[in-house]
């Protein structure tokens, strides 16, 4: 990897306020449905000489390498620690958690019926943006879903009463069964400008990838050690589906596997069909049933996977042998963490296993 840089930017005018911040210890990621985070640390002879340059509410900071933005994010906060300034910053997203619909309905744009969650999440960005020095200037994946949110007898809807957080909408929104997902991004653009979006992506954001892979003693430089936690094995599912009452729909899935029989309830209020509650029962209950997950790789820069090559959401191939495991599998990256000043060549990446994941609307027939 090239030398990393790291530099500040005006929120509203785009001015560079500095072109190569001196940052120590820092740390810097991206995830899956939120805002990642960064964090480093500057000298109070840094501090005296620029001013305050990285204050919270005015100051961007960037993470850069070999001419790719590798992180983007607002500065939230600055604290004095020992004899170091620690600068902690956060993904585009984060704005909107101290943003409020104060109109009602995103000023017009609601209620919703039967709406695509995609454009309610473009529609919460552009009343955000567009109130005065609210634009970050933030764009959205044109993203479109087969999801719905809000119905004839419930519509969905922001009430100026409540002031809710644009946050917390957003993240209702993609807490849905089969609901879109995002991630922040960071690019520059042919002019040299930066480009701030929102990824989205549906039936799920990322792919699954079969041009680069994980594998100790290639790329993954420290033995991982698997987990087997019970509280999510189950050889038993009970799922509900719609209805109300005696009316709800209802099935169990279940297998007898040599040890004591574990349950788990799946709801799923929005499928109809009792064919379809048993295919996601069954799912479910093959899911929970296998015990042991590799949480997370640390890896190197390497042909089979160079830095940045992924995108969050990926499903990669992950081959582990040594004295903890044997595992080979499809697993998703659902986070990633950079630590340049330690190991400018590495990074560590939170996974998931592939199949833990329902993809698209839920079913409805």
């Amino acid at each position: 990897m090239g030398r990393w840089r790291y530099w500040a930017q005006h929120a509203l005018t785009g001015a560079v306020l500095h072109s190569a911040l001196p940052l120590t210890g820092v740390e810097f990621g991206r995830e899956l449905n939120g805002p990642g985070s960064f964090s480093g640390t500057l000298s109070p002879r840094w501090l005296k000489a620029s001013g305050n340059l990285l204050l919270p509410s005015v100051a961007l900071i960037y993470a850069e390498a070999d001419g790719f933005i590798r992180w983007g994010g607002l500065v939230w906060s600055l604290e004095a620690e020992d004899r170091e300034l620690r600068v902690e910053a956060a993904g585009w997203s984060s704005y909107l958690t101290k943003r409020h619909d104060h109109h009602g309905e995103l000023r017009g744009r609601g209620p919703y019926v039967n709406q695509d969650p995609c454009k309610i999440i473009r529609d919460i960005w552009a009343y955000a943006q567009e109130q005065p020095d609210g634009n970050l200037g933030v764009v959205v994946d044109a993203t479109t879903s087969n999801a719905k949110t809000g119905t004839t007898a419930e519509p969905w809807h922001s009430y100026w009463y409540e002031a809710p957080s644009l946050g917390d909408h957003v993240d209702d929104l993609v807490g849905e069964d089969g609901a879109p997902q995002y991630t922040n991004a960071t690019e520059y653009q042919s002019n040299g400008t930066v480009r701030r979006r929102i990824a989205l992506g549906y039936p799920r954001l990322g792919a699954r990838r079969t041009d680069i892979s994980f594998a100790t003693g290639v790329n993954i430089v420290e033995p991982p050690k698997p987990t087997y936690n019970g509280d999510d094995f189950a050889t038993t599912i009970i799922a509900t589906g719609s209805g109300e009452g005696t009316a709800t729909r209802f099935c169990v899935d279940t297998v007898r596997d040599g040890g004591l029989r574990m349950e788990s309830v799946l709801q799923l209020p929005t499928v109809n069909g009792t064919d379809a509650l048993g295919r996601r029962a069954a799912a479910e209950r093959r899911r929970r049933q296998i015990m042991g997950d590799i949480d997370s790789i640390t890896i190197r820069d390497h042909p089979n996977a160079p830095l940045g090559s992924w995108q969050i959401g990926d499903d990669v191939y992950v081959t582990v042998h040594n004295d903890w495991a044997d595992f080979a599998g499809w697993c998703r990256i659902t986070a990633e963490s950079y630590r340049p000043s330690d190991a400018p060549d590495q990074a560590v990446l939170t996974l998931a296993r592939a199949d833990s994941f329902h993809y698209g609307s839920p079913e409805v027939a």
